[in-house]
Formats: C-alpha cells, sequence, structure tokens
C-alpha cells in the first residue's frame, strides 16, 4: 500500500474519523455563540497539525473524546489559547488556557473588565484594602479599591512571586480581589498532572498557566456562563410581565462584549490572600 493510500485509511478509520462520527453529539454541547462547523474543522485540524496529538488520539480514542466534549462543554475551540489539546503519553489531556477562562467571564455580561497580572520581586505591589495612600501625589485615589501595581516592562522584573486578579462589573464596582502567592503556585503546579512534562503548558507557557491559576480563583466570585446571563434576563422578562407595560420598558438588555478597560467608580471590595 503506497504512502497515500495509509494516509487515506488513517483519516477514514483514525481519530479524525471517529470526531466526525460523533459530530452531532459535540455540536448538541456547544452554546450558541460558536458554530459547529467551525469547531469540527478546528478539531480536526489540530490532530492534523501535530503528530503526537494524532497518535495518542489513537492509542486512546477515548481521551480525545473526553477532552473535546469538555472542550465543546466549555464554549471553547480547540486546539487554540482557549483550550489546549495536548499529548500525554498514550492519552489526549484537555486543559482550558487563561484565555479561556476570561472568555467565559465575559460571555455572561455581567463583567466589562478582567484584570490579572503576575507579580515579580522587583515589581511594586500594594494591596492594603482601604488604605489611604499617603505619598504625594497620591498613587491612587481615596480608600484603596483594587492592587496598586507598578512595573519596570522593559527591565528585569525577577522572578514571579505571585498573582492577583479582579473583575469590573458594569455598574463600575470592583469584584472580589484575589491574590496568590509562589508557594500556592508551586502546589497548583505539582498537583497538575506532567506538569514537569516538556509539552506541558506549565513548562512552555509558564507565565499564561500562572494567570490561569489566579483567574479560577476569581471564578466563584463573578458570573462565567451564558446561562447566567439568559437567567437574568428571562427572570426580568417575568418581572416586566407581571408589572406591567412601565417595567417592561425598565426591563435589562443584554451588555454589549467588552472592548477594554473602562473608568470605574469606587466602592466596597473585600480581599483573599491565597497561601
Amino acid at each position: 500500500m503506497s504512502q497515500i493510500s495509509n494516509a487515506i485509511a488513517t483519516r477514514d478509520n483514525g481519530p479524525e474519523a471517529l470526531v466526525r462520527q460523533y459530530r452531532e453529539d459535540f455540536t448538541l454541547v456547544l452554546p450558541e455563540h460558536i458554530k459547529g462547523e467551525t469547531w469540527m474543522r478546528l478539531a480536526v485540524g489540530s490532530l492534523r497539525r501535530d503528530q503526537n496529538l494524532a497518535a495518542a488520539a489513537s492509542r486512546n480514542p477515548g481521551s480525545l473524546m473526553n477532552a473535546l466534549l469538555d472542550c465543546a462543554r466549555l464554549g471553547h475551540e480547540p486546539g487554540t489559547e482557549s483550550y489546549y489539546l495536548v499529548p500525554f503519553g498514550n492519552e489526549v489531556q484537555g486543559i482550558e488556557g487563561y484565555r479561556g477562562v476570561v472568555e467565559r467571564i465575559y460571555r455572561a455580561g455581567a463583567i466589562k473588565t478582567v484584570q490579572a497580572e503576575v507579580v515579580c520581586t522587583n515589581d511594586e505591589f500594594i494591596w492594603k484594602p482601604g488604605k489611604v495612600d499617603d505619598q504625594q501625589p497620591p498613587r491612587w485615589e481615596g480608600p484603596q479599591t483594587v492592587p496598586y501595581h507598578e512595573v519596570d516592562w522593559f527591565g528585569d522584573r525577577g522572578e514571579v512571586k505571585g498573582a492577583y486578579a479582579y473583575g469590573i462589573f458594569q455598574d463600575g464596582t470592583p469584584s472580589r480581589v484575589v491574590v496568590i502567592n509562589r508557594n500556592y503556585i508551586d502546589k497548583v503546579r505539582k498537583e497538575s498532572r506532567g506538569s514537569d512534562h516538556p509539552k506541558s503548558p506549565w513548562v512552555k507557557w509558564f507565565d499564561q498557566m500562572v494567570l490561569k491559576t489566579v483567574a479560577r480563583r476569581l471564578e466563584p466570585w463573578v458570573p462565567t456562563s451564558t446561562e447566567w446571563r439568559k437567567e437574568q434576563l428571562r427572570a426580568a422578562k417575568e418581572v416586566a410581565a407581571e408589572n406591567g407595560p412601565t417595567a417592561a420598558a425598565q426591563a435589562p438588555r443584554p451588555q454589549a462584549e467588552p472592548t477594554g478597560p473602562d473608568d470605574y467608580d469606587e466602592g466596597p471590595i473585600e480581599g483573599e490572600l491565597v497561601d
């Protein structure tokens, strides 16, 4: 059998064929904002681009299916920075990236800005909720509601010592601020399967994995799904219907997707330090 014949046989009987076979199952799970045809092409394209991924999927097709179903359920496109497909030995592991976590937060519509940053030893980082800066001019206005972080982007920042994340709601109110230190980061990495493998995101994209870790800690404090937004609108419509035309005119509309940081009002905030 020629090389071309072998390639065709592999395509028709390998993991690509399996993905196509379960197309309806994947598209049934996908949220409305993703087109099924586009998602399928990305899934198949990931297998074609990475021979190691295709080989792992051939040896353990069930692991590929589990990863793709998880990707579809979260509303991500496979093989992107939102959701990595990584070969680990004889199986495929699906890993949601930092971008994926942030996308889910934005999709819910309640948060207009997500701020997440890595903090290094040579950065200036201050987080003392409610503290009024005594320097002149002050580095922040009034009682502190979000961390102060000064970075020399073109100098030696030193080693990563932690990270922080918070969101700004549509009304300008800050969410809870989450701060993690290096001990927590190392603990999460140690518990992550295959984190020392050369192909692990922890090895290839360490800063991105740190951002993902702190963003995941933020999740309990902000809505993270389109379903949450739909439920809010449904409830608002029901209340409007009960209260008549005036209330209907005041019912909230879906918010546009955020395009960047906006000004926000100061307000009460709580902080969480994870050790």
